[in-house]
C-alpha cells in the first residue's frame, strides 16, 4: 500500500509539474483577473487533451517564401506520436503544403528535422503586422506596374505550348484533345489579332486564355515525354531563327530599294519646274546679288545636290535662323537633268534676302577623267560590273554600296572646293538631308588650329573608328593609319580652303583614289578617302554643332536633337521617303510649303 502511495504520487509529481511550468507562458496570455476556478478548468482541459500543442504564429506566404510570425517561447518535448498528430493536424503545415508542396518533405526528412523546427521558433524575431501590409501592398504595386503586353506575351506561348503539343504522338492519338486543342488555337488566333499591348486585345482575351490554359492541362497529363518537347521546340526555335535570317536580308534588300527609288511626286516637280523655267526670258532666268557670290567677307555654303525639295529645306532652315540673311550666300551644284528645275525653284521661291547660285556640275571643264583618278574609275567597265550586274544582287557585303549616289560626281565635288570656289577662303559643305535649328555663323570664327577640316567626331566605344572603313589587312593601311582612331561626320564641315590649298590636300586625295583603283583599300563612298585625306587635319567639333542619326535611329537622343545646330538625316529613312521615321519628319517638313503650286500640282503633300 506505501508502493502503491509512494508510486502514485511520484506520478502525480510527474504529471502536475509540466502544467505549472506551462502555466508561466500561458499566464501572459490570460486575464489576471480570472477566477481560480477558470484556471482549474483550464488545467483540466490540458491533462484530456492528447498532446501539449505550442501555439504557434500565423504563416504568410508569397510565392516561394514562406514568413512565420511567433512570440519568443519555450520549446516542450514530444513524442514521436504526439509529433505526428502535431504534423497531421498542424495548420501551418497545410499552409506550406498549399504554399510550396515538397517543402514540408524536405524539413521532414532532414535528420534533425524536429531539432531545426524547434530553433527556427525560438529564433524567429517578431515581425510587425505593418511589414506585412507593406509586403502585400509592394505585391498590389508589382501587379499595377507589370509590363503593358504581359497578356500578349502569355497569349502567344500558349499558342507556342499548343502548336508544339500538336505535333507529339500522344495528343495525336488522342482525338478529343486535339480537336479541342485546334479550336483554342483558332480562338486564341483571333483574339490575338495584331495586338501588340493588352489594351489592343478584346474584352473576352482574358476567357480565351484561361480555357486555353485548361486545354493545356490536359495535354500535359497525357503527354510526359519531355525529350519529345524538347526536340520539337528545339526545331521550332531554328526554323524561326531562319525565317528571321530571310526576313532581316529580304528587310534590307527592299530598304535599299526603296532609298534608290525616287517618289512619284519628287519626279513629277523637276518636270513641272523645267517645262515652267523654259517659258521665262532670259533676263528672267537670272539671279539677284550676283557680286556677292565671290566675297570673302560674306558666309558661304557649298551644297550638292539632285533633290530640289531637299536642297530647298537646306536654303529655307538656315535662312530661317540667320541673324543676317543678307550676308549669306549657297552655291548649289547640281547634274544637267535637275539644273533648269533647280534655278526655276529657287526663282519662284526666293530665300528671302540670301544670294543663291546654281551651277549645272557640266560647266565644270576642267574635272575631266584625266584630271580626276575617280571620275576614270567611275566610268570603268570594273565598277559598271560592280553596280549592275546581277549575280552581285545576292551579296549582303555591298548591298548598301549598290546606290546612284556612289555612281554620282557630285558625291566627290567635296573633295575639289578650292577649285570650285578659288577666291574664297572658307566655306561650310552642307549635305541635302540635313536641317539646320541654330546661327551657323559662329563656325567662320572658330580657329581650326591649322587644320583643314572641320567635322563633330562620331566615335563611340567601339563602333564609327578607322577599322570600320578602311582595310588594314592591307599594308598601305595599317602602316599609315590607326585603326582605333576616331571616325567623323560628313553633313555639316567648315572647311579651310586657304590652308587646303597650302598643303595641297586634293593632290593627297588624287594619290589615295590611284591606289585605291581596285578598291582594296576601302569600299565604294566618300568618308573613307575623306579619314584618309583628312587625316591629323581634322579639328574636332562640339557634338551639339552636328547631330546624326535621324535617317536610320529611331532612339536618338531628344535632349540632343533640341540642342543641336544642324540634324542629319543620314540613312536610308529620308524624311521625303515613306519609310522615313515618323517622329523625326516634322523637323523636315515645317520647312516646306506644301501650299506652293508646284507641290500641290505633283500631290507632294505632308
Amino acid at each position: 500500500m506505501k508502493v502503491r502511495h509512494i508510486v502514485l504520487g511520484l506520478l502525480s509529481i510527474s504529471v502536475i509539474a509540466p502544467i505549472f511550468l506551462y502555466t508561466d507562458r500561458v499566464g501572459s496570455f490570460v486575464n489576471p483577473s480570472s477566477s481560480r476556478r477558470d484556471f482549474l478548468d483550464d488545467v483540466s482541459a490540458f491533462e484530456t487533451s492528447t498532446a501539449l500543442k505550442e501555439p504557434i504564429g500565423v504563416v504568410y506566404s508569397d510565392h516561394s517564401t514562406v514568413t512565420r510570425e511567433h512570440k519568443s517561447t519555450r520549446v516542450l518535448s514530444a513524442t514521436d506520436e504526439e509529433r505526428q498528430q502535431q504534423q497531421l493536424y498542424n495548420p501551418i503545415r497545410q499552409v506550406i503544403d498549399r504554399a510550396a508542396p515538397g517543402l514540408t518533405t524536405t524539413l521532414d526528412s532532414h535528420p534533425n528535422a524536429s531539432d531545426i523546427s524547434a530553433i527556427e521558433l525560438e529564433q524567429q524575431p517578431t515581425q510587425p503586422s505593418g511589414k506585412i501590409v507593406q509586403e502585400h501592398s509592394d505585391n498590389k504595386h508589382d501587379r499595377l506596374t507589370e509590363p503593358a503586353d504581359a497578356q500578349v506575351r502569355h497569349l502567344k506561348d500558349q499558342l507556342i505550348r499548343a502548336k508544339v503539343y500538336l505535333s507529339l504522338p500522344a495528343i495525336k492519338n488522342n482525338p478529343h484533345v486535339t480537336r479541342e486543342l485546334r479550336l483554342r488555337v483558332k480562338e486564341v488566333t483571333r483574339a490575338l489579332g495584331d495586338a501588340t499591348k493588352d489594351s489592343d486585345l478584346p474584352k473576352n482575351a482574358v476567357d480565351k486564355l484561361k480555357a486555353m490554359d485548361q486545354s493545356l492541362e490536359k495535354g500535359k497529363q497525357i503527354q510526359d515525354d519531355c525529350a519529345a518537347v524538347v526536340k520539337k521546340l528545339r526545331a521550332m526555335l531554328h526554323s524561326s531563327e531562319e525565317q528571321l535570317r530571310v526576313h532581316k536580308k529580304q528587310t534590307m534588300f527592299l530598304t535599299q530599294l526603296t532609298a534608290k527609288t525616287l517618289p512619284k511626286g519628287l519626279h513629277c516637280l523637276p518636270l513641272r519646274l523645267t517645262t515652267e523655267y523654259y517659258t521665262l526670258n532670259s533676263s528672267q532666268q537670272n539671279f539677284p546679288n550676283q557680286q556677292k557670290l565671290e566675297d570673302p567677307r560674306l558666309y558661304h555654303y557649298a551644297l550638292f545636290s539632285d533633290n530640289i525639295l531637299a536642297a530647298a529645306v537646306v536654303v529655307n532652315s538656315t535662312i530661317s535662323h540667320a541673324k543676317h540673311p543678307s550676308d549669306h550666300v549657297f552655291h548649289i551644284v547640281t547634274d544637267r537633268l535637275n539644273y533648269a528645275a533647280m534655278r526655276m525653284w529657287f526663282l519662284s521661291n526666293p530665300p528671302g534676302k540670301a544670294t543663291i547660285q546654281v551651277q549645272n556640275i557640266e560647266e565644270f571643264t576642267w574635272l575631266n577623267s584625266s584630271y580626276s583618278p575617280v571620275l576614270k574609275q567611275l566610268g570603268s567597265p570594273s565598277m559598271i560590273d560592280y553596280y549592275f550586274r546581277a549575280h552581285r544582287a545576292s551579296s549582303d557585303s555591298n548591298l548598301k554600296f549598290r546606290n546612284p549616289k556612289y555612281l554620282s560626281i557630285l558625291n566627290h565635288l567635296r573633295f575639289y572646293l578650292p577649285e570650285i570656289f578659288p577666291k574664297l577662303n572658307k566655306v561650310l559643305f552642307l549635305d541635302d538631308d540635313i536641317v539646320v535649328q541654330k546661327d551657323l555663323t559662329g563656325l567662320w570664327s572658330l580657329d581650326l588650329k591649322g587644320n583643314v577640316n572641320g567635322a563633330v567626331e562620331t566615335c563611340g566605344e567601339s563602333f564609327h573608328r578607322f577599322d570600320r572603313y578602311l582595310n588594314f589587312s592591307n599594308p598601305l593601311i595599317s602602316k599609315n593609319f590607326d585603326p582605333h582612331a576616331c571616325g567623323w561626320a560628313y553633313g555639316m564641315n567648315i572647311f579651310d580652303l586657304a590652308e587646303w590649298r597650302r598643303q595641297n590636300i586634293t593632290e593627297v586625295y588624287h594619290r589615295w583614289q590611284r591606289l585605291n583603283r581596285d578598291r582594296q583599300l576601302w569600299k565604294l563612298g566618300t568618308l573613307p578617302p575623306g579619314l584618309i585625306t583628312f587625316w591629323k587635319r581634322t579639328y574636332s567639333l562640339d557634338k551639339s554643332w552636328h547631330v546624326l542619326g535621324l535617317g536610320y535611329n529611331p532612339n536618338v537622343n531628344q535632349r540632343e536633337i533640341d540642342r543641336a545646330a544642324v540634324i542629319h538625316y543620314n540613312g536610308n529613312l529620308k524624311p521625303w521617303l515613306e519609310i522615313g521615321i515618323p517622329k523625326y519628319k516634322i523637323y523636315w517638313a515645317k520647312y516646306v510649303d506644301y501650299e506652293t503650286v508646284y507641290l500641290r500640282e505633283c500631290n507632294i503633300n505632308p
